[in-house]
């Protein structure tokens, strides 16, 4: 199975993300339907429901139960003109949710309890004995069977209901005891509507495991540890100002295998805490068949990877996390699922639409996987449960979603490239139930948990889509700045220093929806990923074997690739989002790329690991990136540039190549002109008074040459400069960066 392939088009991410506000010349209004598919065993309501109505529609109900979504969901236009011409969609996709918030209203008893599936599907330990419930209505018959009975087919039958929802009661012994013991293995047998009898794993299973040494396939393993995991911390609301620190658990260790939970816990959150990162996100929790694919191709939603540990361990972590005021947030792959059929959810009852769509609508032909049915009332279930499962058993704080251009677009992103013009995203391409579901899930996730973070990775820059869905927009709080990365690798692939444009750099951080919040970073797991390479590795590649040590030569290659790793950093923490992220071992310029064992490399681990013995060697220089991306972080946490509302690009000099700008009360100058120095060099400031260095990067303990005096005091000039009313005149060395912050 291959791994995900992370670009879904063939222009550049640059020019997708590029949210230009380009006027639409006409509107395709989209027919949308919570009614989802019929299959046998399901009621023809407006939304496949597994229960009779709990409440009356009323007249005064159908106009909206929620004060909060009262509205008609046009209010996003007021600050966007250019959406006027798509008043009717945004107005007939707020009444396609409300529909659906109704509808879960009406027959659910609201979104709290349809959301809590997990509650009710799967095994459960009840005083009665252990409770089995799973949707499944294209099955004619259903048996329980594992360890526990031998693998009797006979022994433990389930009963269906009307609507497809199969139910057994496993009995406690004669002693009173859990007739299934922790460790057991357990799988669901049907038999299909043409006959076959086939084997899954339960749907809603809680832990998975793998024995490569008998098969690939996972078996479900029933989890009844004597003493659950307790935790001591509660969670918490994620700051406004976020610095991400973007983790693998599996690749998290300098030795060739796969780390665990607990050495994560152990060994990386301290790490995260000490470079001062405020929230760490985890990748390839939910279990995934394959280890290449990057935790993209998940077989069991609601398991925790059993490659890393247990369960409770990665409530420890969590818990630990929270303790040193870390918020963590979960990955979440809800654009497709794993292909696997023995230990997937793909043909999970013999039919081939119970989770997602049948026929090639249901396949997504480049990632090899299935696509979920997002109109459809037990999918909907099965997805809010859920998220809901992995807030309330293990504490996360917020989600980032994965693949959501993929979700909202028929084409799913694959062959099409972006230009920008609202046509694109909101005509006949736009698959509104996706879009529906994840402002169901947003509207959710808000609602519930107030603070709660949702971070949307979208190539194609929809407008609103961080506004809230009361409003009328999908409703995620943050959006990936993709082209970001994109910019830094073409800049170091294609041009040369001195042809590196301010303006285009400036424009490409600031380019960013008006009220709608941006995560950006210079490289995340995709830049990591073979195939591509590191900024670090593209600046010093087969250097960074033979002249990373101080015992060497500081070399023109090595001393550039570390400036420029330090200004490209900073001036993409300071100018270009609302919050920061960073892959793990990227802060201080890991070497190399990041490969997992397949076929084609041997099964190596090799490139599958995180080597962070290299910042603890004193003779090595990544110590000095280390250092500065704790000094820059712990800057951030002073003076919280990210969730301040001031920023003003003042100048973007092309021949000095120098680029200076205000933001969060502190005055940033960048010098990436290659060789030359500027004395006494005037830059605009909006503050009357002193100001002092508050970070260089060419402090010695950051590998620099120590030309920077930070005792120097800068007095303003009352003089209007760069659009200022003030100047005031700065020291700039070639290839480097100073930030001042106002002494008073």
């Amino acid at each position: 199975m291959p791994a995900k392939k992370k670009s879904t088009s063939s222009s550049s991410k640059a020019k997708q993300q590029d949210d230009q506000l380009s006027a639409s010349s006409s509107t395709q209004d989209l027919v949308g339907s919570c009614s989802g598919i019929t299959t046998p065993g399901s009621p023809t309501l407006e939304g496949n429901f597994a229960g009779p109505p709990t409440k009356v529609a009323d007249s005064s109900y159908l106009q909206g139960s929620d004060p909060e979504i009262s509205g008609d969901g046009t209010d996003v236009i007021k600050s966007d003109g250019y959406l006027e011409d798509h008043r009717a969609y945004f107005g007939q996709r707020f009444a396609h949710f409300k529909r659906w918030v109704r509808d879960i209203e009406l027959n659910e008893g609201g979104i709290d309890k349809f959301s809590r599936g997990y509650e009710n599907f799967g095994l459960h330990v009840t005083n009665e004995g252990v409770r089995y419930r799973e949707w499944a209505p294209g099955a004619r018959e259903a048996s329980l069977v594992g360890d526990f009975n031998g693998w009797d087919i006979g022994a433990n039958p389930l009963t269906r209901n009307e609507y497809g929802v199969w139910e057994t009661v496993v009995p406690n012994t004669a002693s009173g005891e859990v007739a299934i013991a922790h460790g057991s293995h357990i799988k669901v047998t049907f038999v299909t509507d043409k006959g076959e009898r086939v084997y899954r794993l339960p749907a809603w299973s809680r832990y998975v495991t793998q024995d490569l040494n008998k098969s690939p396939i996972y078996e479900s393993v029933f989890y009844n540890p004597a003493h659950k995991y307790e935790f001591k911390h509660k969670r918490l609301v994620p700051p406004a100002d976020l610095r991400i620190y973007e983790a693998h658990v599996g690749i998290s260790s300098p030795e060739a295998r796969v780390a665990t939970f607990k050495e994560f816990t152990q060994n990386v959150l301290p790490m995260i805490s000490d470079l001062g990162y405020n929230a760490v996100q985890l990748m390839a929790v939910m279990e995934h068949a394959y280890y290449a694919s990057f935790g993209y191709q998940v077989t069991s939603f609601f398991a925790p990877s059993s490659r890393y540990g247990e369960p409770d361990d990665l409530r420890e972590l969590v818990d630990t996390a929270h303790s040193l005021g870390i918020v963590v947030f979960l990955d979440v792959v809800h654009s497709h699922a794993c292909n696997n059929v023995e230990d997937g959810l793909n043909q999970f009852d013999g039919t081939d639409h119970c989770y997602f769509h049948e026929g090639g609508r249901g396949r997504h032909e480049l990632w090899n996987s299935r696509l979920f049915n997002y109109g459809h009332h037990e999918v909907t279930r099965f997805l809010l449960s859920n998220l809901r499962y992995w807030i309330e058993e293990f504490g996360f704080d917020g989600f980032r979603f994965d693949g959501v251009t993929s979700m909202m677009y028929k084409h799913h992103g694959i062959a099409y490239g972006f230009s920008g013009h609202y046509n694109e995203y909101f005509g006949g391409n736009t698959d509104e139930e996706a879009v529906v579901y994840l402002m169901l899930a947003n509207y959710m996730c808000h609602k519930l948990y107030p603070g709660f973070v949702t971070i949307a990775e979208d190539v194609s820059g929809m407008p609103a889509m961080c506004r809230s869905v009361q409003e009328g927009g999908v409703g995620f709080d943050y959006r990936l700045t993709m082209s970001v990365p994109d910019m830094w690798i073409k800049l170091l692939k294609e041009s040369k220093d001195e042809d590196w444009s301010m303006d285009h750099i400036a424009h490409q951080l600031t380019n960013r929806r008006y009220q709608e919040r941006a995560i950006t970073y210079c490289e995340s797991h995709d830049q990591a990923l073979v195939g591509d390479k590191t900024l670090a590795f593209w600046m010093m590649d087969k250097e960074m074997y033979t002249n990373m040590s101080d015992h060497t030569d500081l070399t023109p290659v090595i001393e550039r690739g570390m400036a420029l790793h330090k200004m490209i950093r900073l001036v993409t923490c300071g100018l270009g989002g609302e919050g920061y992220l960073t892959f793990e071992g990227n802060e201080f310029g890991h070497p190399e790329w990041l490969d997992f064992p397949r076929e084609g490399n041997g099964s190596s681990f090799h490139y599958a690991r995180r080597q962070f013995n290299l910042v603890k060697d004193e003779m090595l220089r990544y110590k000095y990136l280390y250092r500065f991306d704790k000094a820059m972080m712990h800057l951030e946490q002073q003076h919280k540039w990210l969730s301040a509302h001031d920023q003003w690009v003042t100048l973007k000099h092309e021949g000095d190549k120098v680029l200076a700008f205000e933001r969060g009360g502190l005055v940033w100058v960048f010098n990436f002109h290659p060789t030359n120095s500027y004395t006494d060099y005037r830059v605009g400031a909006g503050w009357a008074g002193k100001y002092m260095v508050a970070l260089s990067t060419d402090d010695h303990e950051f590998l620099g040459q120590g030309r920077i005096n930070h005792s120097t005091e800068h007095f303003s000039t009352p003089m209007e400069w760069n659009g200022r009313p003030n100047y005031i005149q700065v020291y700039l060395p070639a290839r480097t960066a100073v930030v001042l912050r106002h002494s008073e």
